[in-house]
């Protein structure tokens, strides 16, 4: 009987000491605040959250020392998600065999684990813009509405940084395919037995249809059909901008994804009164040419870019051009200028009747003023220090006295990682790897 005894008291102890750790509250506090997580508790965090993000640094990491504060701002918003994601970091310098296990190679690296599947998370890093893209990247691909309320609640639950997509009477399965495709890249629904009061309010009399709505540039735009044979997806992936863009260093991000050609109309400065006019002109010629973006851009807002197409106090402005989005352009003969005398629209037509049938002369990039542009987007002082460091590394390579330093390397391959992540404004985005361990 005591031998008995002894075995239940065992199997009670065991059975006590297997149940504890199931109880994420004795082992998470989830306040808002960021999870300090350790080698012990890492992988009983991502099975115990839906959503986690997490931050693998180190200590001595300039980077990850001013991602903490932004960290710490974004926490407490994200927590309160109707789908919460906890924020959470781990000293990889610490835990190195976990970092190894895992593959950090740089720090800070970021992973967001949604349902245990990582995802290496490249956006920006400023806490505003954080919050955004992390809420849309665990939304569902496509909502379903299914009252007046539902629409008006998602709208708003998306706010206002990526385009939304409603689509009303459509079938679903369509919407299902353009919703996980381009989840990073716009928000997706598809809404039934809506009234009429919502049809007037977002400006659609028949369905199907679908409505592209832009909520910072209050502009949206309806599409009719057809909806099979690529038409559908062709229309949403002109629509991820709006029919008239403000060019400026944060737009011109957005433009590297899309594959059509730049109607640009120079300005002298884009806040004066008489651009309404000319907007609206641009705005009616792009709702019939939407195999063009059309944009405008002020030369007192972005003088540096506008430099790039030959423009000085001698032209005539405002200046139209259409630009490839790299190193070249046309401009139509005989009609580089828009005249205050004359309709806008007119104008405007005329141009691209002339650019369809290719009476046009390729001009090249002004290349020092479009360098000067360039310096503008990844900071003049790192360019010419990048600059200078390389040129003392060749005359000390040709004196046969040093080798490239490892830190070079580093620095532009940081510049090619920033090229690679989303179209947006970013804040910090550069990462020490794991061999280049020193103070900041």
């Amino acid at each position: 009987m005591r031998s008995l005894g002894l075995i239940l008291c065992w199997i009670s102890f065991l059975t006590l000491s297997i149940s504890i750790p199931a109880s994420s509250d004795d082992q998470f506090t989830v306040d808002g605040t960021v999870l300090e997580l350790t080698d012990s508790n890492f992988d009983s965090a991502i099975s115990t959250f839906d959503c986690i993000f997490v931050d693998f640094y180190a200590p001595w990491c300039g980077h990850c020392k001013r991602l903490n504060p932004e960290l710490d701002a974004a926490a407490p918003i994200l927590a309160k998600l109707k789908q919460p994601i906890v924020v959470a970091k781990l000293n990889a310098d610490k835990y190195s065999r976990l970092a190894r296990k895992i593959e950090i190679d740089a720090f800070p690296t970021l992973m967001l684990y949604n349902h245990g599947v990582p995802m290496e998370y490249y956006g920006p890093r400023k806490a505003d813009l954080l919050v955004r893209y992390l809420k849309k990247f665990v939304a569902p691909d496509v909502a379903v509405l299914e009252s007046d309320s539902a629409v008006k609640e998602f709208v708003e639950d998306a706010g206002t940084f990526f385009p939304v997509f409603i689509g009303f009477g459509l079938n679903e399965s369509l919407i299902s395919v353009l919703g996980g495709k381009y989840k990073k890249k716009a928000w997706f629904a598809v809404a039934k037995d809506v009234s009429e009061d919502t049809m007037v309010s977002y400006d659609f009399d028949k369905a199907p249809a679908l409505v592209a709505k832009h909520p910072t540039y209050n502009e949206h735009s309806i599409f009719y059909g057809p909806f099979e044979d690529g038409f559908l997806e062709e229309f949403v992936k002109q629509s991820f901008l709006p029919l008239i863009l403000p060019i400026n260093q944060d737009t011109l991000k957005l433009l590297k994804d899309d594959e059509r050609k730049i109607f640009l109309t120079i300005v002298e400065d884009e806040t004066h009164e008489s651009l309404d006019k000319l907007i609206k002109a641009l705005r009616a010629a792009a709702h019939a040419n939407r195999d063009l973006v059309f944009g405008y851009v002020g030369v007192k807002q972005f003088e540096e870019f506008v430099d790039s197409f030959h423009v000085d106090k001698k032209t005539n402005l405002p200046k139209i051009v259409v630009w490839d989005g790299d190193e070249e352009y046309d401009q139509v003969n005989g009609i580089e200028t828009i005249s205050q005398e004359e309709d806008h629209l007119t104008q405007v037509s005329r141009f691209l009747e002339g650019y369809r049938e290719g009476r046009t002369e390729k001009k090249k990039i002004n290349g020092p003023s479009f360098m000067g542009f360039i310096n503008s987007m990844i900071g003049i002082r790192s360019v010419y220090i990048i600059v200078f460091l390389v040129a003392v590394i060749m005359m000390l390579r040709s004196l046969g006295q040093v080798e490239e330093p490892a830190g070079i390397r580093t620095a532009t391959a940081a510049h090619e990682r920033v090229d690679q992540t989303t179209s947006v404004p970013e804040g910090e985005t550069s990462e020490h790897k794991l061999s280049d361990k020193k103070e900041d």
